[in-house]
């Protein structure tokens, strides 16, 4: 322990000394944070003598806490353990625990999850006579939830004409009300959900003033680990508890504040030096981690950002290899290319499959990639979510596809009977099962004679359910697989009701069943595929899915996760997929400079992942909604200065072509970019070639010459210039101004007047 102040650095060792006073830490991704946290409270035991017992550690997960007690635990010994350290919510409610009483709630209180949550809600909702389908359980859930976190409890709520106005104008006037009794019911059952954690807590320490006085003093020093994450609740707790000694020490990156959707609030660091005008600032920012290359791509994309505290991370490690950029015909070849590559990489260098991570925005994305690593044989795992076909919503699509083409299918017909609802309880369920068994019939004979079996209205429904069912095996019959699926999506009413869910979570679901019938559509328009039939596909992907799955303890095998879960990870190898515009940044977050900053923080904290090797990939060609959609390039590749990038020559992309050198590099990211890419406002159906457009030879293009561009329109070449062995074009366009394009992926066509 006596000679852990000689392995820090200078900033780090500062960081460590100076328990004393308001203190932030701004730490760049790499710079050791962690060990720079722990060897803080350390000090504070070993050297300050401060009792573990007036420590407050507070992390933003239990993985997190539990390795930073573990590393205290060898440091300092079993007095690590009286530290109070854990998650938000743990601490809270361990307080709560004590000091509920104060509140009116047991001290031994029910924890609700998200579960019992929406359980209750549901139990509301229906109480109260209200249509479900326009008060989503996850809706309902989720305006409550986001209330909470801004200190808002149900009675200003239902004062607030702003909220009121807002449910009036979304056709849901009555959350206010569920709201109350969802708080009344929950009070009553003396139960907590995770959101009353921190708002319950916050409320004790405004309206019992001793409670708050007792563990200001009990706390004499306050720690908080990923500062950047925490919501307004979370905050104004932390202050109130550091109010009295002004111990308080923040760690984060701003840079790294990708949870805004969680109800993260970045100002809450950007703005933390106004509520402590003697702070002391920190700064971490050399990075341990990656290499020049990585380390100075990443500055050079969140410089581009202007709400941010000012820093330059540096590193000494090796300068290392240019960051690949892989380009692709489509996202099925973007897999292909990418499972190549890491299967080249591991060979070539002797990588570990456990060195690799494939990174994506959503996780739809999977789909592609996995099909492609299953194809080579190369293990993953899926971390933070099932793999695509093991989906709820996918699993619920595909049952349906397989009981149209196969009504003996016992687990498909369990799975979609009452999906979306009908009013086909698990108790006729039940009784359709048993007439099976008792006549010796198949459950779908029994179906298509209800009225001999059952009684009540819900023989209608099961008429109904046996007569689309019917419909769907004529579609299978005269149709492809995509169209037959398609329709099947579509009239059973999944699309529909994945489409009304407006929530993160009801997008994704939608998102992923759009992806499965992109998968579809290409499987119908690969040219090597001679049986275009939904049972032909099926039978594709059931032997895809009856793999063995990846376990998580196997360190053969590629990570796959989308970047939101891979902060506070790293990885040798880092593979970004999908770096297109409106998936990348996504096009739900384009409304406001602060939705663009924090999908371009996203794309910083993804980036610095990568310890030797960085890997950006797009596709030109994306199948989505069914249909083949060109791509646009991410605005956010602009923001990697050019000398840091070359383009993969490796994998065989169509178009794919070699880097000689880094100006190179730069200007074909720059030049395709322009060619692809207009400004936002502008769209690519501004122009339109006439429909016998056929682009010319450009081999003998000069300076002067009249051309059209099949987005651009009409220009005149101002400039020619030779890169390399790449001839590019500075042309003026009449409504869109002066490109630089490369010839070789401009499509010109030279006018002869």
């Amino acid at each position: 322990m006596s000679d852990y102040l000689e392995s820090l650095n200078d900033p780090q060792r500062e960081g460590v000394i100076n328990t004393e006073g308001p203190c932030m830490i701004i730490a760049g991704a790499g710079s050791g944070k962690t060990r720079v946290l722990t060897l803080r409270i350390a000090h504070l035991i070993h050297s300050k003598q401060v009792d573990p017992f007036n420590i407050l550690a507070l992390t933003f997960t239990n993985k997190a806490a539990k390795e930073m007690r573990h590393r205290l635990e060898q440091m300092v010994g079993t007095d690590a353990r009286n530290l109070w350290m854990g998650t938000f919510h743990a601490v809270f409610a361990r307080i709560l625990r004590a000091e509920a009483h104060h509140l009116g709630y047991p001290n031994n209180f029910t924890i609700y999850d998200t579960d019992d949550s929406k359980s209750l809600l549901r139990s509301i909702i229906k109480e109260m006579g209200l249509d479900d389908t326009q008060y989503k359980v996850n809706t309902v859930y989720n305006r409550i939830s986001s209330a909470k976190n801004r200190l808002i409890s149900w009675q200003e709520y239902i004062a607030n004409p702003i909220l009121v106005a807002d449910d009036t104008a979304n056709m849901r006037p009555e959350i206010g009300n569920i709201f109350k009794a969802y708080s009344l019911r929950c009070f009553r059952s003396g139960a907590m959900d995770f959101d009353d954690l921190l708002f319950n807590t916050d409320r004790l320490f405004k309206e019992h003033l001793q409670v708050l006085n007792k563990y200001q003093h009990r706390f004499q020093y306050v720690l908080v680990d990923e500062f950047q994450d925490t919501n307004l609740c979370q905050y104004f707790i932390i202050r109130k508890l550091a109010a009295v000694q002004q111990n308080i020490c923040v760690v984060g990156d701003d840079a790294q504040s990708i949870y805004a959707f969680r109800g993260a609030d970045i100002s809450n660091i950007l703005n933390f030096e106004k509520d402590y005008p003697d702070l002391r600032i920190i700064k971490l920012e050399q990075n341990y981690r990656s290499t020049q290359t990585i380390v100075e791509a990443a500055n050079s994309v969140i410089a581009k950002n202007k709400a941010q505290l000012p820093k330059k991370v540096w590193t000494s490690n090796e300068e290392g290899n240019l960051i690949e950029l892989i380009k692709a015909v489509s996202d099925n070849e973007e897999g292909k290319l990418v499972a190549t590559s890491i299967f080249e990489e591991k060979m070539q260098h002797q990588y570990k499959f456990s060195d690799f991570v494939v990174l994506y925005r959503t996780n739809s994305q999977s789909r592609a990639i996995e099909e492609a690593l299953r194809r080579m044989n190369i293990k993953y795992k899926v971390v933070g979510g099932l793999s695509f076909y093991q989906r709820k919503e996918i699993k619920d699509t595909l049952a349906y596809l397989r009981y149209s083409l196969n009504q003996q299918d016992e687990a498909s017909f369990r799975r979609i009977i009452n999906l979306p609802k009908r009013g086909i309880g698990d108790t006729t369920i039940d009784k359709i099962i048993v007439a099976a068994n008792d006549h010796t019939m198949s459950i779908w004979d029994v179906l298509q004679n209800a009225s001999s079996f059952l009684g009540g209205n819900v023989v209608g429904r099961i008429d109904d359910f046996v007569t689309k069912i019917k419909r769907f095996g004529i579609e299978i019959q005269n149709k492809d697989a995509y169209e037959a699926a398609a329709e099947i999506a579509k009239s059973s009413g999944l699309m529909k009701e994945l489409y009304e869910d407006k929530t993160v979570e009801g997008l994704s679901r939608y998102e992923n069943v759009q992806e499965l019938l992109n998968a579809i559509k290409e499987y119908v328009d690969d040219p090597e595929k001679e049986d275009k039939s939904l049972g032909a596909f099926l039978q594709e992907v059931s032997l895809l899915t009856s793999q063995d799955e990846s376990k998580d303890n196997d360190p053969e095998v590629v990570t796959l996760m989308t970047i939101h879960m891979a902060k506070g990870l790293e990885f040798k190898n880092v593979y970004i997929v999908g770096m297109e515009e409106d998936l990348f940044p996504s096009q739900l977050m384009l409304s406001s400079r602060s939705e663009l900053e924090e999908e371009r923080r996203l794309f910083y904290v993804a980036i610095t992942r990568a310890q030797k090797k960085l890997f950006l990939s797009y596709a030109i060609t994306r199948y989505r909604f069914g249909r083949l959609k060109n791509c646009e390039p991410s605005r956010f590749l602009d923001d990697i200065k050019g000398e840091y990038i070359k383009v993969s020559t490796k994998f065989g992309g169509v178009e794919s072509m070699s880097a000689p050198n880094p100006n190179f590099a730069k200007s074909f990211v720059s030049g395709m970019k322009k060619t692809i890419r207009t400004q936002p406002a502008v769209k690519a159906t501004a122009y339109k070639p006439a429909a016998d457009f056929a682009p010319s030879d450009t081999s003998g293009l000069k300076e002067g010459m009249k051309v059209e561009h099949p987005k651009f329109g009409h220009g005149t070449v101002l400039k020619m210039e030779e890169v390399g062995s790449e001839r590019k074009a500075k042309i003026n366009f009449a409504d869109f101004g002066e490109k630089t394009l490369l010839l070789s992926f401009a499509k010109l066509k030279i006018n002869s007047n």
